[in-house]
């Protein structure tokens, strides 16, 4: 049986093959792991965060996954690079995907993941912090809710694989 090809843009291959600011952050503000290897994609992202001004100054990530997984990690990790959380916030799954040249459908998860996993960071960095920002909602965001969603299914998976 073949399969054909994903139609990947020259950008995620390339950073499928020389990825940006992959690798573990030993001095992170804040890490936020996503996935699961059941699913067969995991994304750690580590934020060093400037706490006078809530800042991003360094993000990394480790990624288990395909190249739109890693690709989606690296982009992202680009893109919060000296932003505040505020502006972080913001980035959505369909950034990513642009930032890429576009993911094929049935990868759009990956940016979805990636998303995900920054905003459960950015939740984590708060959650120490009391009060919140007015602009951090209270509701979780579609890419937060996918996240939660795809965890809970890999375990009810994995119960069965035990059972």
């Amino acid at each position: 049986m073949s399969r054909a090809p994903l139609p990947y843009s020259q950008k995620i291959i390339e950073l499928f093959k020389n990825p940006k600011n992959a690798g573990k952050m030993e001095d992170a503000t804040v890490t936020a792991s996503v996935g699961s290897p059941i699913c067969g994609d995991v994304v750690v992202i580590y934020l060093k965060i400037n706490e006078e001004n809530d800042v991003i100054e360094k993000a990394t990530f480790e990624s288990y996954g395909c190249a739109a997984n890693i690709a989606s990690s690296s982009i992202l990790t680009e893109m919060v690079k000296g932003k505040s959380l505020a502006e972080s916030w913001k980035i959505g799954w369909r950034d990513i995907a642009r930032e890429l040249g576009e993911l094929p459908s049935v990868k759009a998860h990956c940016g979805i993941l990636v998303v995900g996993a920054l905003k459960k960071a950015i939740r984590e960095y708060y959650s120490k912090k009391k009060p919140p920002p007015k602009w951090l909602p209270e509701e979780l965001t579609a890419e937060e809710k996918h996240v939660l969603k795809e965890e809970k299914i890999a375990e009810a998976l994995a119960k069965k694989v035990r059972a």
